[in-house]
């Protein structure tokens, strides 16, 4: 025969919920049991039954116990709860979106974290950052060093816009510097000494006129050219013919960068 009212536990063990859970929808007028016993025994009938499915099968739909309380369990139209669900399918697809991102963000911070082999955190989030915002710049990040991150969070934090176009010149420059390496140009031309002149001025401008970071810079220069990138190989190719440019220049224009360092 069927018992008329199942006690807490006996509830709990037919549903798949613990105790815990029903004492905590009890607390907070979720799913009140229909009586107490003479002991103060929480006492569930079949309504209760019911309404406890109500409320696990809304809550595995992604609803908040408050939605269920609050709204879910007071609607009265077919359209009414149509609506309601409507507007949790749209909830979940962001979701979805959301964790597909994550998704994502992860599978290229572990394909990332295989190239840097150290373990960072502080750079691991920033990498993160980057990926997140869409930057596709952001294997420049995971290849500086301590003094050029610091640098640049201390020069272009409040103007990343600035920091954007300094990267953008830099693989501009790179494409000239190859063009003209390949087109067998001289380093002594004026063609290269304006091509000099803007390699400097990038200099400059990145550096503040700090030419301590200069060694940082090389550093910088020797990881992209021994690096996996899309930019390695031609870095690689121009560096002989670009150092020779650039000493050119400074040799006309009596600039030593050794002073500085």
């Amino acid at each position: 025969m069927k018992k008329e009212y199942l006690t807490i536990g006996e509830l709990a063990k037919q549903m798949g919920v613990t105790v815990r859970t029903l004492q905590y929808y009890d607390n907070e007028q979720i799913l009140k049991p229909s009586k107490l016993s003479e002991g103060g025994r929480r006492l569930y009938s079949s309504k209760d039954i019911i309404k406890l499915h109500q409320i696990l099968s809304f809550k595995y739909l992604g609803f908040s116990l408050d939605d269920i309380k609050n709204q879910i369990l007071k609607l009265d139209t077919p359209n009414e709860v149509i609506n309601v669900l409507e507007h949790q399918k749209s909830i979940i697809k962001e979701q979805l979106e959301n964790l597909n991102e994550a998704l994502n963000l992860i599978n290229s911070l572990q394909s990332e974290i295989q190239n840097i082999q150290e373990v960072n955190f502080q750079k691991y989030s920033e990498i993160i950052e980057l990926l997140r915002l869409g930057n596709k710049n952001y294997w420049v990040w995971k290849i500086l060093d301590n003094t050029l991150t610091e640098h640049i969070k201390s020069s272009f934090s409040d103007t990343p816009d600035l920091g954007e176009e300094l990267i953008q010149e830099y693989l501009k420059l790179v494409d000239i510097t190859f063009k003209l390496k390949n087109s067998n140009v001289s380093v002594k031309s004026d063609e290269s000494m304006k091509l000099a002149k803007l390699w400097w001025k990038l200099i400059l401008d990145f550096t503040g006129g700090n030419m301590d970071l200069i060694p940082s810079l090389m550093n910088f220069n020797n990881e992209v050219s021994g690096g996996n990138y899309e930019l390695s190989k031609k870095q690689n190719e121009i560096n002989e013919y670009l150092g020779e440019l650039l000493a050119h220049y400074f040799k006309i224009n009596k600039i030593s960068i050794n002073e500085n360092l």
